[in-house]
This record gives structure tokens, C-alpha cells and sequence, in this order.
């Protein structure tokens, strides 16, 4: 199969009680601008990526559903309110349907190239394929072929899980694909990577970053 076949499916949390672990990397009065900021740079380059035809938000936060709708995604509601997993398998096996090739995505991705994300669909093979986080133990990204089901093990050691559940990791460099963004220390990891316009504006508003490239996010050491 080649073209824009692939569905991609990205679950968004309420933004008040999204990246917790995240608090004190800026205001706090900012925190949810940030995460709806990561949110439109996810969105906006799965959007660019040549193989994506549908990019699908499963997600009951109003801002969120705006924010989709204005960068030409859909979006559904939560329905069944179970978790990150029971959305994606929502979005993604009942929405799009098992008919169609389906990659899920986290929604903390502001330095995704939409060049990276095409290369890894590409490297999908049948049944599932998944891409673990830079440090190799998460997941970022989760693909089921047609007539597969996603059966989706997101949470704490997901790689492994995923791995045992025979789908087929993906080993490409993929440096803003593979690099969300839970920690202060992450997004200054991001900020040096290049973000996406979103949270560029939002950091350089915050007098975080002079440009996109270079960072003074406050939270720890460089890693």
C-alpha cells in the first residue's frame, strides 16, 4: 500500500490534569498553554506527513477539540473514559476501524519532523510496529496494519510491553519522533532540538528561549 493511507490517532487528556510531572517547567498559570501548545505541534506535523490521510483526536477537553479542528484534524470524544489505552483502542480500532493501516501517537511531540514520522510508517511491517521513547523504555508511537488490532500497552515500561506482545520495534534515529516531553528536563531537550511554532511562541513569550534551538527552561541540569 503507498499514499496517504494511514490514520493516525493522537489522545488528548483533559489539559488541567495533563503532564503533571511537568509542573514548575513554566508558570504554572501557563502550564495548560503548554501542553495545548505540545499538543498543536503534534498535530500539526503528523498533518505534514505525506503518509497520513486522517488525524484523529480522541479527547473530551474543549480546547483541545478547537485546536484539532483548526489544523484540519477530527475529533472525537472520550467515550469510553478508561484510560490512555481504552482511547486509543477507541480511536483507533472502533473510529477509524480495523479496515484502515492506524499509527497512534502521544500528544507531547513538539519537536516531531513530519519527514521522521513518514520514514517510520514506512518501516511498519505487518501486524504492529512500535517506537520506543529516547530513553527506550516508553512508547511514542504504536501501528497496527489492517485487520490488526492495536492492543496498545501504554504506561510505565510500555517498550517492554509492547515488545512482548511481539510487535516489531522500529529502530530508526527519529531524534524529535522518539523525544516526548514529561520533564523540565525533556523540554529543554526539545527547545535545543527545534520545536514547532506553537511552543516556540509560547517559550520565547516566557523569555525561555531566544529562538527555537537554544533554552533556559528551569528544572535541572542538561542531560
Amino acid at each position: 500500500m503507498s499514499g496517504a493511507d494511514w490514520t493516525a490517532v493522537i489522545p488528548v487528556k483533559s489539559l488541567s490534569a495533563a503532564k503533571s510531572r511537568l509542573r514548575g517547567a513554566v508558570p504554572d498559570f501557563r502550564h495548560e498553554d503548554l501542553a495545548l501548545a505540545m499538543v498543536r505541534d503534534t498535530v500539526a506535523a503528523v498533518r505534514g506527513c505525506a503518509a497520513v490521510g486522517d488525524v484523529l483526536i480522541v479527547t473530551d477537553d474543549p480546547a483541545a477539540v478547537a485546536a484539532a479542528l483548526a489544523l484540519g484534524a477530527r475529533s472525537v470524544p472520550d467515550q469510553p473514559a478508561a484510560g490512555l489505552n481504552a482511547a486509543m483502542r477507541f480511536g483507533a480500532d472502533v473510529v477509524a476501524g480495523l479496515g484502515h493501516r492506524r499509527a497512534v501517537l502521544t500528544g507531547d511531540l513538539p519537536a516531531l519532523r513530519p519527514a521522521e514520522l513518514a520514514e517510520a510508517l514506512a518501516a511498519a511491517g505487518p501486524g504492529r510496529s512500535f517506537v520506543a521513547d529516547a530513553v527506550g523504555t516508553g512508547t511514542v508511537l504504536l501501528t497496527a496494519a489492517a485487520g490488526t488490532a492495536l492492543d496498545p500497552r501504554f504506561g510505565v515500561g510500555s517498550a517492554g510491553a509492547h515488545a512482548a506482545s511481539h510487535a516489531r520495534p522500529l529502530t530508526g534515529a527519529w531524534p524529535g519522533l522518539r523525544q516526548d516531553v514529561d520533564t523540565a528536563d525533556d523540554l529543554r531537550t526539545v527547545a535545543a532540538l527545534g520545536v514547532g511554532e506553537h511552543t516556540s511562541a509560547l517559550l520565547r513569550d516566557l523569555g525561555l528561549i531566544a529562538e527555537c534551538g537554544s533554552s533556559d527552561v528551569a528544572g535541572g541540569p542538561h542531560r
